[in-house]
């Protein structure tokens, strides 16, 4: 289809049927962590054709397709997440998914659509572009560290000048962008904690070191370290959201294992609470004669925010769509984006985009990781057309003081 609107949002509408259909055909076939052959090979499909040099590397099936303009400008980078997650879908849409224990529920499907609408929005106007544009294809959203597999083969080479991520949310007002500067999404850390006391009969504890008790004990503390230990105005959040121990109603168990998250909104906090972790639950475990091993496995930092792509993004949205289609958060959100890898070294931002139903109160719809989750493909538009606005207008102007 031939594109010759100067309106983005013209030619955003104009597409949308094609994005529909590649939404729900990745919807429909959607794949876990790393490796993403199918929906690779429909991403390749639908950029066919296009004046776009393809980049992969040997860790992820990830791709970085970059699209030159005539003038050797700035450089940007959009980026769409490609993966799904590990449940079963009950939506009961006809599109639903075919791979049993699979299902985009975070939208991803989305924003690839997306991204494959603004590459072709502005291919099509490529001798207008002031600089270079990166479109990153990338899977192992969901915990598996993708965006850092993709820095560290070198496809993101030379670094952008900046980057920019849409996420859509299906419980916030359809059609409305959001963000905000600074934090913008929690770190997120896995703690496991081992109680090792020694075993007995359970009618005789006496003669037994029950390591129960004791990780209960540790529960209860580690809520008042945060309290305590932590600044309010610099938060984290620690949830113990499983305890495993024993094997039948008259043994103590040897052992208490307890599995956890942690989120924080800085790399201060986040360091803090490791080392108050390390000291209080060893300390708390002698004190009853037990040991105990603290293991945390980083996950994603946080998504820190630069304000003046924030503030920039913000004034394209309002343009575009007027000033009743912004909304600055008040606060973070203490989910986790491993798009913060990415921020960690290039200035830029990630935005939300309300896609519920019309007519739908937003407040009640399911949230993103539920497996009854929907969303309006028809918001799509909207976002491809702020992928190519922010490109074009970035590439032109930088962020404007």
């Amino acid at each position: 289809m031939d594109l010759i609107s100067t309106d983005w949002r013209a030619d955003a509408e104009l597409i949308l049927p094609d994005l529909i259909d590649l939404r729900r055909a990745i919807h429909a076939e959607p794949e876990l962590g790393l490796q993403n052959p199918k929906t690779l090979a429909k991403i390749k499909a639908a950029l066919a054709g296009l004046p776009l040099e393809l980049r992969e590397g040997p860790s992820t099936t990830g791709l970085i397709a970059t699209l030159k303009g005539p003038a050797n400008g700035r450089n940007v980078l959009l980026r769409g997440d490609m993966d799904a997650l590990p449940l079963h879908e009950d939506t009961g849409l006809e599109y639903s998914s075919l791979t049993d224990g699979a299902m985009h529920a975070c939208g991803h499907d989305t924003h690839v659509a997306m991204l494959v609408g603004a590459a072709k929005m502005l291919c099509a106007k490529r001798d207008q572009l002031a600089g270079t544009v990166q479109f990153m294809f990338q899977p192992g959203e969901e915990g598996h560290h993708g965006a850092r597999f993709m820095l560290d083969d070198g496809l993101i080479a030379p670094l952008p000048d900046a980057a920019f991520a849409l996420h859509i949310m299906p419980n916030a007002p359809r059609g409305v962008f959001s963000g905000r500067s600074g934090p913008l999404l929690a770190s997120s850390d896995v703690l496991n904690i081992t109680v090792k006391g020694a075993g007995g009969h359970a009618s005789m504890p006496h003669d037994a070191i029950d390591p129960i008790p004791v990780a209960c004990e540790i529960v209860s503390a580690i809520q008042s370290m945060v309290t305590r230990k932590i600044s309010v105005f610099n938060p984290a959040v620690i949830t113990i959201a499983k305890i495993s121990a024993g094997t039948t109603n008259n043994i103590i168990p040897e052992t208490a294992h307890l599995l956890g998250t942690i989120r924080t909104l800085s790399p201060q906090a986040r360091a803090r609470v490791a080392e108050e972790l390390h000291r209080l639950v060893p300390g708390i475990a002698a004190a009853h004669g037990c040991s105990a091993e603290v293991h945390i496995e980083q996950g994603f930092p946080v998504t820190i925010c630069d304000d003046r792509a924030v503030q920039f993004g913000k004034a394209v949205v309002e343009d575009m769509f007027g000033p009743e289609s912004w909304i600055t958060l008040d606060t973070p959100i203490m989910g986790a984006e491993d798009f913060a890898y990415v921020l960690e070294k290039v200035p830029g931002a990630m935005f939300f985009l309300g896609a519920s139903h019309e007519g739908d109160d937003w407040r009640t719809c399911c949230g993103l990781h539920s497996n009854r989750m929907v969303l309006d493909d028809s918001v799509m538009a909207r976002g491809a057309a702020l992928h190519a606005a922010i490109a074009e207008r970035y590439l032109a102007e930088g962020f404007v003081p």
